[in-house]
């Protein structure tokens, strides 16, 4: 009876070693740089900083973008107040139904970018 329950633990031995072989194997060649998932590893560590490098341009430009558009609301705010004073100038000119109609003439400025136009008598 002790030879029996040596010879299967002895085949037992023999089993996990061939088992613990196998694995080694698949192990090493799993974490093989070149082909294995260690290449996977290095692979995915190159794209992470790759669109680590794309989200910081993103970002850069994106503030830019904000920063140019809000210079443009101030530029555009300043424009709409000096239009509502022209318009609250016109209300206060006389109304011209006893002398005799004047005709305006445009006068026309060339600007940086935009051409300015304004009324003159």
């Amino acid at each position: 009876m002790e030879l029996i329950a040596d010879i299967l633990l002895g085949a037992g031995a023999i089993a996990a070693g061939a088992y613990c072989l196998v694995l080694s194997r698949r192990l090493t060649a799993f974490n093989r740089l070149e082909t294995g998932m260690g290449g996977a590893i290095a692979v995915l560590s190159a794209q992470v900083d790759d669109m680590t490098k794309a989200l910081d341009s993103a970002r850069g430009a994106a503030n830019e973008s904000a920063r140019s558009l809000c210079d443009m609301t101030d530029r555009a705010e300043r424009a709409a107040g000096r239009l509502e004073l022209m318009l609250a100038t016109l209300h206060d000119l006389p109304e011209g139904g006893d002398a005799a109609p004047r005709r305006m003439r445009i006068l026309r400025r060339r600007g940086r970018l935009h051409q300015h136009m304004e009324a003159a008598e």
